[in-house]
């Protein structure tokens, strides 16, 4: 098989006119994921499928429920010793409401040079991505050094038991040799300033914790007295939760990436000195301060609750659900936190929980990781960060693989990715995407 060294010459015309249309088909393969059970990721799940086995893969189906599919594909490297590496994403897309966006959100329509449609960025694009990579090295003859398995799964927007956790729980054996792997949420452009483009690459990821709180009091006649009522007491503790200063924690890649976001900014910062102010250094980073913000701290987010049936009657129990965030090596102290601010008459649960994730910024891969994204635009800036949420390398952490934020996109000035994760108007560069291709291409190859 050929070996190249040219970082472009696997990525021709027909790849970067691939890559287009299959983001734009696959965002009209409408796989909107309400968390009700409903999704049905098949269609898109048959579509990846089919376009795998014409570059020469094998693909298997996988499904837990009828409808919730997965694909697995594995390319065979050059070096049998070398571990494998997981290429990961999901199919499934958060709801979106047509009458609140410029064009449908599931057209996949291309316009001026843009692809407009839910999951164009969270994550369709990736998947297009991954496609044209596969197919080009197909056509070239190339081959990896590693072997490379690609993953596309169903249920990442909900709970991901239909997805990567089943696939980590039932389907191990397909994942043989993996050690690390990419996926969604890093390696963007982010324009921290008129001539500073950063490429967050994500090297670590908050716990989930989805938390019901119940309280149970005595029901009764909304004129009377009532010392027990459940909404009274699910209120305080709400409000509790809602308003606790978590403490500053700082993880090991929260401090790479302030001491780097520092430096590139021209700060001197001692993170260990006494007196360390981090809410003071974050107002000196401008922009790139977002970048860091939301991961110096657990955090405990009110969303949702329930209560009553009638305006008179005051119900013997409440319900209320909380958007809980854990940093690596924090989730005892979020446990203990919560036992307080619940207080003795609200019981709380893990509504749905997965761990924190942390990879290391100092190693091998993240160096490479870097290099790709650099080699292709070299006035830009590779920069560790903490996903204040979470992906599926959640589950796949269970198989030992250690996960890194890696959909590489080049986006203009004014381009505000994160705002469109699950926004409206979702949509993504052609430009960004033949970026992308050529990118991943040169990482995969050299991984």
């Amino acid at each position: 098989m050929a070996e190249t060294t040219d970082p472009t010459e696997n990525i021709d015309q027909r790849a970067l006119d691939e890559v287009v249309t299959f983001t734009s088909e696959l965002i009209r393969i409408d796989t909107t994921n309400r968390g009700s059970g409903d999704c049905r990721e098949r269609p898109a799940a048959e579509y990846v499928a089919e376009r795998l086995a014409a570059a020469g893969l094998e693909p298997t189906l996988l499904e837990r429920t009828p409808g919730r599919t997965n694909v697995v594909a594995r390319i065979e490297g050059t070096d049998p010793s070398a571990d494998a590496l997981l290429v990961h994403g999901h199919l499934d897309v958060v709801p979106a409401e047509p009458d609140d966006w410029t064009v449908h959100p599931f057209s996949g329509e291309v316009r001026d040079g843009v692809v407009w449609g839910r999951g164009a960025i969270d994550m369709k694009n990736m998947d297009a991505m991954v496609l044209a990579v596969a197919r080009a090295w197909a056509r070239t003859g190339v081959r990896p050094r590693r072997d490379i398995v690609i993953a596309y799964t169903a249920d990442e927007e909900a709970s991901a038991e239909d997805g990567s956790g089943f696939l980590a729980d039932q389907h191990a054996a397909l994942f043989e040799g993996c050690t690390e792997g990419i996926s969604e949420s890093g390696a963007f452009t982010f324009h921290a300033g008129p001539d500073l483009p950063l490429y967050p690459i994500a090297a670590g990821e908050r716990g989930t914790a989805w938390l019901k709180l119940t309280a149970h009091g005595k029901a009764g006649h909304g004129s009377k007295v009532n010392r027990a009522n459940a909404v009274t007491a699910l209120a305080a503790a709400v409000t509790r939760i809602g308003n606790h200063a978590w403490p500053v924690r700082l993880t090991p890649t929260v401090r790479a990436a302030l001491t780097e976001l520092a430096a590139l900014h021209g700060i001197q910062a001692d993170l260990d000195a006494p007196g360390f102010d981090v809410d003071e250094l974050l107002g000196k980073l401008g922009p790139a301060a977002a970048l860091v913000e939301p991961t110096v701290r657990n955090s405990s987010n009110p969303t949702m609750l329930e209560a009553g049936y009638k305006v008179n009657v005051i119900p013997g129990h409440a319900t209320a659900f909380i958007d809980g965030r854990m940093l690596p090596g924090c989730e005892d102290e979020f446990h203990t936190a919560l036992d307080e601010l619940t207080g003795p008459d609200v019981d709380w649960e893990f509504h749905h929980r997965e761990v924190p994730l942390q990879a290391p910024v100092d190693s091998p891969t993240f160096a490479k990781l870097r290099a790709a994204v650099e080699r292709f635009d070299p006035e830009g800036r590779a920069v560790p960060y903490c996903m204040s949420g979470g992906t599926d390398a959640k589950q796949f952490s269970r198989l030992g693989i250690t996960g890194y934020g890696f959909s590489p996109l080049k986006l203009p000035v004014g381009f505000d990715y994160q705002a469109l994760f699950h926004g409206v108007d979702e949509r993504v560069p052609v430009e960004a995407l033949h970026f992308g291709v050529r990118v991943l291409d040169h990482y995969l190859r050299t991984a």
